[in-house]
């Protein structure tokens, strides 16, 4: 396999750019500020938001090809080996993204191993995760699997349980492996744990497919 090159100076600042984004919406859902910070926030975001959506369109089909292509993940059977945290541009876990979670991912052996913080933006009840939030976090995670073991996947199935409340702002340990696999359909398990309790597991069936088969999606502006 070969290692995947530092990424350009505008990806960086588009991941920087990302978190930023990231931080400021827990901000804005922890912190009760006045109304006239609350305007300024309009104000700025607004002219932003007309500046940004008038640049190019983001080729993301292409993107995807060319982290494939470039080697993404490494191999299960190559424990420790450097390689980039997934698709950048993804929903839930990409470091480009400004709508996903803040996460850390390895592996050790075969196990794709993650460290998760759920921000207050995603809180539900008072002090606890929403479970869709949970359930998307396990999709991500779950993820890194088949990209672990090179087969582009979709998930077609995914099956979470709650055995405590999961908590905001506290490091959630994840772990998730393949199973088995049946034709094309690939069996994953994830379990998320606080100070080693098990507070959430997941079983995840995805379905294998051609990366060729990829198609790309109509400018939505």
């Amino acid at each position: 396999m070969s290692e995947t090159s530092e990424p350009t100076e505008h990806e960086a600042s588009r991941v920087r750019a990302a978190r930023a984004l990231r931080a400021l919406s827990h901000a804005f859902a922890a912190a009760d500020a006045p109304a006239d910070d609350m305007d300024l926030v309009t104000d700025a975001v607004s002219a932003l938001t007309d500046r940004i959506a008038a640049a190019p369109r983001r080729d993301r089909l292409g993107l995807m090809l060319a982290y494939h292509e470039a080697g993404g993940l490494p191999a299960a059977e190559e424990s420790g080996a450097p390689f980039r945290a997934g698709f950048d541009d993804r929903a839930v876990g990409g470091s480009a993204n400004p709508t996903g979670l803040d996460t850390e991912v390895t592996f050790a052996g075969d196990e794709v191993v993650a460290t998760v913080v759920l921000g207050a933006a995603f809180e539900g009840a008072p002090g606890r995760a929403h479970g869709g939030i949970v359930a998307a976090m396990f999709d991500d995670i779950t993820g890194y699997v088949i990209g672990v073991h090179h087969t582009p996947a979709f998930t077609g199935e995914l099956t979470v349980r709650f055995l405590a409340p999961v908590p905001v702002g506290v490091p959630l340990a994840v772990r998730a492996r393949l199973e088995g696999q049946e034709r094309r359909k690939l069996f994953i398990t994830a379990e998320a744990r606080v100070e080693g309790e098990v507070i959430a597991t997941c079983r995840a069936i995805y379905i294998a497919v051609d990366p060729t088969k990829f198609s790309g999606a109509p400018d939505p502006r």
